[in-house]
């Protein structure tokens, strides 16, 4: 008997790591072509302004999904939904590699954003599902890593093999697409985790429904979602310009990992959250927030690159703090039947932190320039922070002193 309960362990834990790794390689292809964009513009021949808005049709593709089939997993499982998301991020790298211009280039991206608003709520569900019970902590570390640092490793890799490898535009797509392949078969084994789920067939669109219990987490959770998306967002679409344009950093290798340290330090910062709780995380991962963009701010100022890896850091911890804090708060308040729904709905806050500041630099940067239009990003941010960072504060300290009188 001992040695079947191990059994089962160990295939508890290679199932749940399994859905990880797919869902870090699928959100690896979403930031896959973050270093490349100089390359892009050089060839094609676009605005600024161009980059940010490519940049925002990932975004509103993953917002259109979360909005139309966020919950659709908890009605047909989540195995089924995952395949679809594997197999739109490979179309999606089959479009970059037939890039001919900007067209083909907003066909990858819309695809990307497709799979990944199917990844998003869907496979953070999974992993915690997944999860032996012994591991359902954990399991919500290893889902917001995946996600973090899944988002991390596409820079860094194709930022790595554009310096160092030939064809810069070829290869990068190609190994995501080996990555994808090997995900696929990976999610194909996985036993389904929804109870009598439907055929894919029967799914239909439905708008998203937040259910009771979570009605009260959920705006706290949101703002600050929302406000440390918005700093991945600065990083993951405008850095490349303000590194080649105002620093002469060319390499794309170093373009990559930097913005790789504001994803790895996201995932550093979730580890802080078992120790603080989900409830106090969320606010201090607010404040931590304010401390990036202040040195976001100092390195836009005085054109300067310390202050901007720093930024990374801290502006990374504390969105990780906050992110996972969301999350954990989110999917403790809903019922197991609507769980990804639930977590659909937060991150589509999230990713309209993502899109809507970046739009707005890429505006501001044609009249005031790249990093007068940074320094107005980071001051509404660090305005939002600070107020949703003391609400909540305010809302944890509340609720600890009246605890002892219940």
């Amino acid at each position: 008997m001992t040695n079947r309960r191990t059994g089962r362990g160990a295939a508890g834990r290679r199932a749940y790591l399994g859905a990880a790794a797919a869902f870090a390689v699928c959100m690896a292809g979403t930031t896959l072509p973050t270093p490349l964009y100089g390359l892009y513009q050089e060839e094609i021949g676009f605005s600024e302004l161009m980059v940010t808005v490519v940049f925002a049709v990932y975004a509103f593709g993953v917002i259109g999904v979360l909005l139309l089939v966020g919950n659709v997993s908890d009605s047909v499982g989540r195995r089924p939904v995952l395949l679809c998301g594997l197999a739109l991020a490979a179309g999606s790298a089959v479009a970059f590699l037939a890039e001919q211009g900007l067209p083909l280039l907003c066909l990858g991206r819309l695809l990307s954003g497709l799979s990944a608003g199917l990844f998003t709520g869907t496979a953070t569900a999974y992993v915690l599902e997944l999860a032996p019970p012994g591991r359902r902590a954990r399991a919500g570390f290893v889902a917001t890593a995946a996600n973090m640092g899944g988002l991390g490793c596409g820079p860094l890799l194709s930022g790595f093999l554009a310096e160092y490898a030939p064809r810069p535009l070829v290869l990068p797509f190609v190994v995501h697409l080996v990555l994808l392949a090997a995900s696929f078969a990976v999610t194909w084994s996985l036993p389904e985790t929804v109870p009598g789920a439907r055929p894919l067939r029967t799914a239909r669109p439905q708008r998203l429904r937040l259910p009771p219990e979570v009605r009260g987490v959920f705006v706290p959770a949101g703002v600050a979602a929302f406000t440390g998306f918005a700093l991945l967002g600065v990083f993951t679409s405008v850095s490349p310009a303000f590194l080649a344009e105002d620093l002469g950093i060319h390499n794309l290798a170093a373009v990559g990992l930097i913005v790789f340290t504001a994803f790895f330090a996201s995932t550093l910062g979730q580890l802080l959250v078992p120790r603080l709780g989900t409830a106090r995380a969320v606010p201090l991962g607010c404040l931590v927030l304010i401390a990036g963009l202040a040195l976001l701010a100092v390195s836009l100022a005085w054109t300067t690159l310390p202050p901007l890896v720093l930024s990374a850091l801290v502006g990374g911890a504390g969105q990780g703090m906050g992110l996972r804090g969301a999350v954990g708060e989110i999917a403790a308040a809903a019922p197991a039947e609507h769980r990804g729904g639930a977590l659909s709905a937060l991150f589509v806050v999230a990713y309209f932190g993502i899109s809507i500041p970046v739009i707005g630099v890429g505006l501001l940067s044609e009249p005031l320039g790249l990093a007068d239009a940074g320094l107005v990003f980071t001051a509404c941010m660090a305005v939002l922070a600070a107020a949703s960072g003391a609400y909540l504060l305010h809302r944890t300290r509340t609720a600890e002193a009246a605890a002892p009188s219940r």
